[in-house]
């Protein structure tokens, strides 16, 4: 059995017939996070990169920028701690947590809460990428989620190049997928310019800040976007693309990162 995963028994029903079965399902893991010494969160999560999630969940909130902050860090699993050692002043998470509105970058848009306003980044790269590159990332990235496939419970994002996926996390919680990918890229100094998310959920206003706090400019799903996450990805340019499903895909936002000129393009 992987880890992440457990058996259950049960009764599978099919018209008209009972049968007792096992089935796989995804395992639900309360981590809580000590950071120098004080209980700082507590995140429910798939126990898999959990170093990798502690990490970019830290970068998301702000608690540290770079991997040369964390002067300790171990995990107990056994007990579901996480011990964090950094020379950071450590934030406030309920007033970051707080309602608050301001400006995007200056436009229009606004951020609705602290935290985002300081930690999200407008993304400067402008590398393009071909359509069936996105169709074939999407397809190599469905393939690749063997714990989706097994329990149907989990979230996928992945990190990869128009060339292909370089690495790939699961988790029971969307935001904690895309954490594993930013803790990723801060523990091994990943070069950004030329990346491409590829997620398996909506794109909400939530995952495109994420999505930006990675300094990634462009985000590939096989799901639907929501107007905020449209509005912000315009003005912290990053290209959303959704509903990548064979060979279709929607471009919703800063369509110059998409090699266009093989189409017939009309107004």
């Amino acid at each position: 059995m992987e880890k992440g995963t457990v058996t259950w028994d049960m009764i599978r029903i099919n018209k008209h017939t009972a049968t007792p079965v096992k089935d796989e399902v995804a395992e639900e893991f309360p981590l809580t996070l000590i950071i120098n010494g004080e209980e700082f969160a507590t995140m429910v999560c798939s126990p898999t990169n959990l170093e990798e999630l502690v990490i970019g969940y830290l970068a998301a909130e702000g608690v540290i920028r770079t991997g040369k902050d964390l002067l300790g860090f171990s995990v107990d699993e056994d007990t579901g701690f996480a011990y964090v050692e950094t020379g950071r002043k450590i934030p406030d998470l309920a007033a970051q947590q707080k309602r608050w509105i301001g400006s995007c970058c200056g436009k229009s848009r606004a951020f609705y809460f602290q935290n985002d306003a300081s930690t999200a980044k407008t993304v400067m790269g402008h590398f393009t990428i071909k359509p069936d590159q996105c169709t074939k990332l999407m397809d190599n990235f469905q393939e690749g989620a063997r714990m989706f496939q097994r329990t149907g419970g989990v979230h996928q994002a992945a990190l990869g190049t128009k060339d292909g996926i370089e690495v790939q996390f699961a988790d029971i919680g969307r935001h904690n997928a895309l954490d594993k990918l930013y803790g990723y890229t801060i523990k091994n100094r990943v070069r950004l310019k030329d990346k491409v998310i590829i997620f398996s959920g909506r794109i909400s206003s939530e995952v495109l800040l994420k999505v930006s706090k990675m300094g990634i400019g462009c985000l590939l799903s096989k799901s639907a976007p929501t107007d905020l996450a449209l509005q912000l990805a315009d003005d912290l340019n990053i290209t959303a693309v959704g509903f990548v499903r064979g060979d279709r895909m929607n471009v919703y936002t800063h369509p110059e990162r998409i090699d266009l000129h093989s189409f017939n393009t009309s107004e």
